[in-house]
């Protein structure tokens, strides 16, 4: 088969004949019908990623996947060849402390591939524990659609549901219209939505701010649920001066206070930094409100 290869961090990526993937026993081959591009390959190319540097090189990247089923394990009860599946990029154990606490995103032993294993950078790829971490494609779902659900879709809603919590009636500030920041929009604009049957909850609209660079971004953001949108510069502020005469403006302070300034001065009861820079780290966390 056909996959994209890199024998070396930094080093060029070819399409290179090599061998066809071999079925594990609780697990399936899925012929990769759709992939992303993650910033997270980036890093894995550059040699940042522990789990690639103790696989070992020659590497083929990429976790955001779908396709179809083309083989199944012996101990697969849940799928048969021709399922159309999405892949999450965490595999789940099922059995660690975590799986039991329902955290499967920080399973103590995840595979993951595109990290631990060769990923879909290619026409077939092998993902073990399929009964418990593929799910069956719904018709009308396009393999591109559910390729994105993996990886930036279940980041965010880790993100925002679950460690964020955000319920009706609160804000939500994203830094970056990227995509794991347009998942937490989406994300972000159906927890909104949803009533408590607590009056206290009706009584502040939702308000979702999105903060890009780009206006392109921020006008997907607005479709895809945000309230508000903040266009930053890249000049925006001046930098910090080392020395103590107060002289200078942090630029993510600036930011932030225009995120404040949208909140009536209190901040985002839930802030989300998207971007991962230092910049929209810094941002992030001064935009949140005291206790947020």
């Amino acid at each position: 088969m056909l996959a994209a290869v890199y024998k070396e961090f930094h080093g060029p990526i070819t399409v290179e004949t090599v061998n066809v993937p071999v079925v594990e026993d609780d697990g399936v081959i899925v012929e990769v019908c759709a992939t992303g591009v993650c910033r997270s390959d980036w890093h894995g190319w550059c040699g940042h990623d522990g789990d690639i540097k103790d696989h070992g090189l020659p590497f083929v990247p990429g976790h955001e996947l779908s396709g179809k089923v083309l083989e199944v394990g012996p101990n697969v009860t849940k799928f048969k060849v021709g399922d159309a599946v999405a892949v999450p990029f965490i595999l789940s154990c099922g059995k660690c402390r975590e799986c039991a606490r329902n955290r499967a995103t920080v399973c103590e032993a995840q595979q993951q591939p595109g990290f631990t294993r060769w990923g879909s950078f290619a026409q077939r790829v092998s993902i073990p524990r399929a009964d418990r971490n593929l799910t069956i494609l719904p018709e009308g779902v396009s393999f591109a659609a559910a390729a994105a659900m993996g990886c930036r879709f279940t980041t965010a809603y880790r993100a925002v549901a679950q460690q964020g919590r955000l319920e009706p009636g609160q804000s939500l500030a994203v830094f970056g219209a990227g995509g794991v920041g347009l998942s937490s929009i989406i994300i972000g604009a159906s927890l909104l939505a949803q009533s408590t049957g607590d009056p206290e909850s009706t009584k502040n609209p939702p308000m979702i701010i999105a903060i890009d660079v780009s206006a392109d971004a921020l006008a997907k953001a607005k479709a895809l649920g945000a309230t508000h949108t903040v266009l930053v510069s890249p000049n925006e502020g001046k930098k910090r001066k080392d020395c103590d005469d107060g002289a200078g403006v942090d630029p993510a302070e600036a930011v932030a206070a225009r995120v404040r300034e949208l909140t009536g001065g209190i901040g985002a009861d839930v802030s989300v930094d998207a971007a991962g820079f230092t910049l929209t780290c810094r941002a992030s966390v001064f935009a949140a409100r005291r206790g947020g």
